[in-house]
């Protein structure tokens, strides 16, 4: 799998046309292959549970660690970059 078009300045990718924000590219690589394991683990379960308000505030949890909803992490200090990605983020119990 190839990685996916930036947007010049690296704060999107770009997929269909469409831009999404990107993950933190400061995230440590053992961090951010967790927090996404973590993100998928919830997508599944709001599949499961059909879109249950707690599965979704997972989903909303890993990607606000991962930088890519919240505050842009492109406008934060490097200490609010780590401590948001240092936060906990459960996985669902049904994992």
């Amino acid at each position: 799998m190839t990685d996916p078009e930036h947007t010049p300045d690296g704060h999107y990718v770009v997929i269909n046309g469409r831009k999404w924000r990107a993950t933190d590219p400061l995230i440590p690589d053992e961090r951010r292959s967790e927090l996404q394991s973590i993100l998928m683990a919830w997508r599944r379960d709001v599949k499961r549970t059909q879109g249950a308000p707690e599965s979704r505030a997972g989903v909303q949890a890993a990607k606000v660690a991962l930088g890519e909803r919240g505050t842009p992490w492109w406008e934060q200090t490097d200490d609010e970059r780590r401590t948001r990605w240092e936060t906990s983020v459960p996985r669902p119990t049904g994992e």
